[in-house]
């Protein structure tokens, strides 16, 4: 058979943008590429690109009062939301202006329409145009999901923040993850009342024990309302805002209310399962080791596999996919010991195995401190950081590295190549430290706080 393309990629996020690039431009194959929003996908525009700027832009409240420690005079500070808005919006637009000038440079066409999968080798296009291609590679990601009560619709989900006309005055943030975490503590550091509600005993359920509980103080000492073993029972719109009631029978109005209870997959009527593609439980793409699904010639790779949702992730599967499909060398995606930040306030590094998972495996030593850094403790300020090793007491291999404190994000991308390359407690005890910083206290924990 004659196709159109050698390759027809469906989603323009940074996992579908990358093996498209890379099949065309490296391994010289005809590609196409659709995306029916904006190129760039979750990450770049309504993901962590933005979010991690607003990060930026709610830690500057603190600055005044801490600079007055250090013997600077600070007039009053204030937020505008249109201002941040707009140098947003620019960059995200230059930003979408990079991924389409790095498609053209590669030679990839592009069209800006929803595709569905007619069969194995055919996508048809919203402007009805019929695309028939060798291999077709699913990497539409995911979307946010509003929970099923009564009214959800008055509330926001992610996706809906960075459009914004104003910044409200309160908000009641629903979920006990990343996001529902990190957007408290944005919507906090930009003046805004924030209550945080999650159903569960602790928030950032799967991450270590003792570093999440830390986060959980920290962020109610910075001001925010946590609400743990609480849900919404009831909400509706009254004047001024949205009353809510909760599952312990308090009531409150809140300005905006914002969902963030979890992603699934987005594979809705795009046409994989009439092509014969087997979904998930969720709606994920199931694949094998190498990204392909049951028909043979569709692959899938980034979150819309519900595998491990991190950008970089789907990026390594793009490689990957290329490597095995059109470069004649199977790849399988390593998906073990991958590093990760989490932009709460404070800020968490974390890779490898957490205390609990590990001591289910094997017998460890667990190496841990906190304490209140010089730069916050200087001026006369609670906030404090953690830093704690998991060891295998018969290998000696370091099982897992957990940061919590400013700049934490930073410090594991370096702790990782240490943890991935098998590095062991002595290997840490042998660098020496780097005086003075919060991360020297990683290579000077000489004695266990505690075996398991």
């Amino acid at each position: 058979m004659t196709f159109d393309y050698d390759l027809f990629v469906i989603g323009g996020g940074s996992g579908g943008v990358r093996a498209a690039r890379v099949a065309a431009g490296e391994a010289g194959a005809k590609v196409a590429l659709a995306e029916m929003d904006r190129y760039g996908g979750t990450c770049v525009i309504r993901g962590c690109v933005p979010k991690k700027l607003m990060v930026f832009a709610s830690e500057y409240s603190a600055i005044a009062e801490e600079a007055s420690s250090y013997g600077w005079s600070v007039g009053e500070m204030s937020f505008d939301w249109d201002t941040f808005k707009s140098r947003l919006n620019k960059e995200l637009d230059r930003l979408e202006g990079v991924y389409r000038k790095l498609l053209a440079g590669s030679g990839v066409t592009t069209f800006d329409a929803r595709a569905k999968v007619k069969d194995g080798h055919t996508v048809v296009l919203s402007t009805g145009e019929e695309i028939t291609a060798k291999h077709i590679l699913i990497a539409t990601g995911g979307r946010p999901v509003r929970p099923e009560i009564p009214n959800a619709e008055l509330g926001m989900v992610s996706d809906d923040v960075f459009h914004m006309d104003s910044l409200p005055k309160s908000i009641l943030i629903v979920g006990g993850g990343y996001i529902a975490s990190e957007f408290a503590g944005i919507f906090n550091g930009l003046g805004v009342e924030v209550t945080q509600f999650y159903r569960g005993a602790q928030i950032l359920r799967g991450f270590d024990d003792e570093a999440r509980g830390l986060i959980a103080e920290e962020m109610q000492q910075n001001g925010i309302d946590l609400s743990l073993g609480t849900n919404i029972e009831t909400m509706e719109p009254v004047e001024g805002g949205i009353l809510v009631k909760a599952t312990t029978g308090e009531e409150k109005v809140f300005e905006k209310v914002l969902f963030a209870t979890g992603r699934d997959p987005n594979t809705w009527d795009i046409g994989l399962e009439e092509a014969g593609v087997t979904l998930g439980r969720r709606g994920e793409v199931v694949v094998d080791a190498y990204s392909q699904t049951t028909v043979p010639s569709i692959y899938a790779i980034g979150d819309v596999t519900d595998r491990v949702n991190l950008t970089p992730v789907a990026i390594r599967e793009g490689m990957a996919f290329v490597e095995t499909v059109f470069k004649g060398n199977p790849v399988s995606p390593d998906h073990d010991l991958i590093p990760t930040a989490v932009f709460t306030q404070p800020e968490f590094g974390t890779v490898g195995l957490s205390e609990e998972a590990a001591r289910d495996l094997e017998p460890i030593e667990v190496y841990t401190t906190s304490f209140r850094p010089m730069q916050t403790s200087f001026a006369d300020r609670p906030n404090r950081v953690l830093m704690k090793l998991i060891v295998s007491q018969a290998s000696r291999k370091v099982l897992g590295c957990h940061i919590v404190a400013p700049g934490a994000g930073e410090m594991i991308q370096l702790a990782g190549i240490a943890v991935k390359m098998g590095a062991t407690k002595e290997d840490f005890d042998r660098t020496v430290a780097v005086h003075p910083t919060m991360s020297e206290e990683i290579v000077t924990m000489r004695n266990p706080t505690r075996k398991s």
